[in-house]
């Protein structure tokens, strides 16, 4: 009886090895496919990488890059939308099999920075920005992305008959804010109906960053923090600098507050379930060294990465703020915008998407991280819809990422080498999505 039982066991191991290896075996030829297609189309890829960089453009005025993509993307027989958000571009890729629909992100706007790096197609272009002229550049690497979604159009058109679903490409316009006055990004491009017709099931981003050239990282759950503006007005009672008992001193109660502020983060919040930063980046109060002024304005930012902790921060800056100016016979004014939410990850769909990462990264460069503490608008994306957004290294080898030029830096440099490794997790990720999830290991 054992015998056949074992027998029984090891005809079901065999039966269903055969059944889940037929499944993978069509992903596989696919994937091929795709990586004949990328090899392909990376020259490409850095010549559009290089066209862009050297022709940044700030948000909401990306006119010349939103027409690169959108007569890209109408050359390869999509379905090609203009105009969305101020700027933004949308393509439609309808595959040649019923299936989800699979969007893919990339953010199009450089930044009001001068750039430092000596490249022969370094930008040169300047521009006025909040009424100062300023020069531009793609500190962040945009153009990176950009080139990479460019690259991923092209291999996924040339597979649409093999493709079990639909994919969505959204060139977004405004990732860094839009221009004072303004609305733009993917707030926008939400409200406007990005997400709708055909609906998106999901949704897929990448960003680079100083790190191994080619390495991929990603966690599951909030990977990039909530950003929120606060404002906080003290005001006292002006009175001689010589005097400063005869009034209220406002710059004093700030300085209270400030150092009260720190204790939020370091004392009352537990700090082993998720960080939190409260930073004064801006302090103004008075016009004379011996004159104590009426009132001190502050400005800084807060960074959340637990939507819990998210309000409760909110409540405790409030409350420390007005008690502080409160005990020395002051007032303070708090005022907090609200910014980009946390970058969360869909935990599920992350370890679904995790193996087409490996894919993707080859020679084992790729690894779970820990949350950062900048932050996106691709979360308004993740609000409506499950997201995976993870970052793609481009620190060139030899340099120590700890080291290197960050984003947002006049110095910071992405090296090339990096853009297969973009194009090909996000042409994976597409293709094993729409397979399923199941992935030839």
């Amino acid at each position: 009886m054992l015998r056949v039982l074992r027998r029984s066991a090891l005809l079901i191991i065999a039966i269903t090895s055969t059944a889940f290896a037929q499944t993978p075996t069509a992903t596989a030829a696919i994937t091929q496919s795709a990586a004949r297609r990328i090899d392909q189309v990376m020259p490409k890829v850095v010549a559009w990488r290089r066209d862009i960089h050297q022709n940044p453009e700030l948000g909401n005025r990306e006119t010349r890059t939103a027409k690169l993509v959108a007569d890209h993307l109408r050359s390869l027989g999509l379905e090609v939308k203009t105009g969305v958000a101020h700027t933004g571009v949308v393509g439609v890729l309808r595959g040649g099999k019923p299936g989800p629909v699979v969007a893919l992100r990339a953010d199009m706007d450089g930044l009001p920075v001068t750039e430092q790096v000596n490249l022969p197609f370094a930008s040169k272009v300047r521009t006025t920005y909040n009424g100062q002229e300023v020069g531009v550049m793609h500190a962040c690497g945009h153009d990176n992305h950009v080139a990479i979604l460019m690259g991923v159009a092209e291999v996924l058109a040339g597979m649409r008959n093999e493709l079990a679903g639909s994919v969505k490409f959204i060139f977004q316009p405004a990732e860094e804010g839009p221009p004072e006055g303004e609305d733009g990004g993917a707030t926008m491009m939400v409200a406007e109906g990005v997400l709708t017709n055909p609906k998106v099931d999901v949704i897929f981003g990448l960003h680079v960053g100083p790190d191994t050239v080619g390495r991929l990282t990603y966690r599951g759950g909030g990977i990039m923090a909530a950003a929120d503006w606060l404002r906080i007005v003290v005001r006292g009672k002006q009175t001689h600098g010589a005097v400063p008992w005869g009034g209220v001193d406002p710059i004093v109660v700030s300085a209270q507050i400030i150092n009260s502020l720190q204790t939020i983060a370091s004392r009352q919040m537990d700090i082993t379930a998720a960080p939190s930063i409260v930073t004064i980046g801006m302090i103004q109060g008075g016009v004379r060294g011996n004159i104590i002024p009426d009132s001190v304005v502050m400005v800084g930012t807060i960074r959340t990465l637990d939507k819990d902790h998210h309000d409760d921060v909110h409540a405790r800056i409030r409350r420390t703020a007005e008690k502080v100016a409160e005990s020395a016979g002051a007032t303070a004014q708090v005022t907090i915008t609200k910014s980009y939410p946390i970058t969360y990850n869909d935990p599920a769909l992350t370890a679904r998407m995790a193996p087409s990462l490996k894919r993707a990264a080859r020679d084992g460069k790729v690894a779970t991280v820990p949350p950062v503490t900048s932050a996106e608008d691709f979360s308004f994306f993740q609000q409506k819809i499950p997201g995976l957004y993870f970052f793609l290294g481009v620190t060139p080898d030899g340099v120590d990422p700890a080291t290197a030029a960050k984003n947002h830096s006049p110095l910071f440099f992405a090296d090339e080498k990096a853009l297969p490794v973009g194009v090909r997790a996000l042409t994976q990720l597409t293709l094993d999505y729409m397979a399923g999830g199941k992935v030839v290991q």
